[in-house]
């Protein structure tokens, strides 16, 4: 899913119009993929995020789970931008068994081909008591490990600014990416500054090179009673981060993770009947910001929700080189 970036760094669109495709990380919406897949049909998207189905993580559906659901989102016409894993989250400190990482990633080797896709999200492990030095080792060690792993399968791991040595600083980022090579990239979560006690737009400044994904959410609040938002409601700078990818040539999926009803870390899953509703909901509100905040009237510029730039990003043309 290497990307095809447009225009050069800080330079933006040019004369071509800014495509980007849209996709939802379907747990948010519901637990069931039914229930996911029709959340985003009714968007009018073909892009999904995946994450657990049934409460599942998918590394660990069985064999006959696993072939429903990627026989569902063939049968419904929706590609996986992305599977985010729990490699190296917030539930596996740096302390705990590696083994745990590798044998989920090599479940996920296959399914990611199944699915069409080679992104998988990672983080770069939370301490538990190793002074910092100790910390920086044996993270740049797994993770490079992984990386290598990765590459051999024709992976790419994003690591996501969320929990871990890495999470909330552009160079550890920039360290992590040095040390683990071409088979790790960013994904970029505007909305992580705001729980985590920084700014996503500064970070996003130092590293929006290396960024081949993004997911959104906004958030109010500070980080000891962070409340989740609508896109653009609260002050994780949507828009702003929005704007500054597209500028440096970011050409692929915008991917929703609403926060509202569904909170892994947190053990909150209240999406209940009106999850679906809540997700489109939130979907929608994220259109009109990118339409009249990010790319502007009159700019020949425009966003495909539907077969465009979501199905072309899956098959290899979203966000970066």
């Amino acid at each position: 899913m290497s990307g095809e970036r447009a225009g050069g760094a800080g330079g933006g669109a040019g004369t071509e119009a800014v495509r980007l495709g849209y996709a939802g990380i379907g747990d948010e919406a519901a637990p069931g993929l039914d229930a996911q897949v029709t959340a985003i049909r009714r968007l009018g998207w073909d892009t999904i995020e995946l994450r657990s189905v049934d409460g599942v993580a998918l590394a660990d559906l069985d064999a006959a789970a696993f072939g429903r659901v990627a026989g569902t989102l063939a049968d419904a016409g929706i590609g996986t931008v992305c599977v985010d894993s729990r490699i190296a989250n917030w539930g596996r400190p740096v302390t705990g068994p590696f083994e745990a990482d590798v044998e989920e990633l090599e479940a996920l080797i296959p399914r990611c081909a199944a699915l069409g896709t080679r992104y998988v999200r990672v983080m770069s492990y939370p301490n538990d008591g190793l002074d910092e030095p100790d910390w920086r080792r044996e993270v740049l060690r797994r993770m490079r490990a992984l990386a290598e792993r990765a590459e051999d399968a024709g992976l790419v791991l994003l690591h996501e600014n969320c929990s871990g040595w890495a999470g909330t600083s552009a160079e550890r980022m920039l360290a992590l990416l040095g040390e683990a090579g071409p088979a790790l990239r960013l994904v970029f979560d505007i909305g992580n500054g705001v729980p985590y006690g920084y700014s996503a737009y500064d970070v996003l400044t130092e590293v929006v090179e290396h960024v081949e994904h993004v997911q959104i959410k906004d958030a109010d609040g500070d980080a000891e009673a962070p409340v989740y938002t609508f896109p653009g409601e609260g002050r994780a700078r949507v828009a702003d981060c929005l704007r500054l990818l597209v500028a440096h040539g970011y050409r692929g999926v915008l991917s929703i993770e609403p926060h509202i009803s569904v909170r892994p870390h947190e053990h909150l899953n209240d999406a209940g009947d009106a999850g679906v509703d809540t997700f489109v909901a939130y979907g929608r509100a994220l259109e009109r910001l990118v339409e009249r905040e990010v790319l502007g009237a009159g700019t020949g510029a425009g966003t495909a929700a539907g077969t465009g730039a979501g199905a072309e990003a899956v098959a290899g043309i979203g966000g970066r080189p």
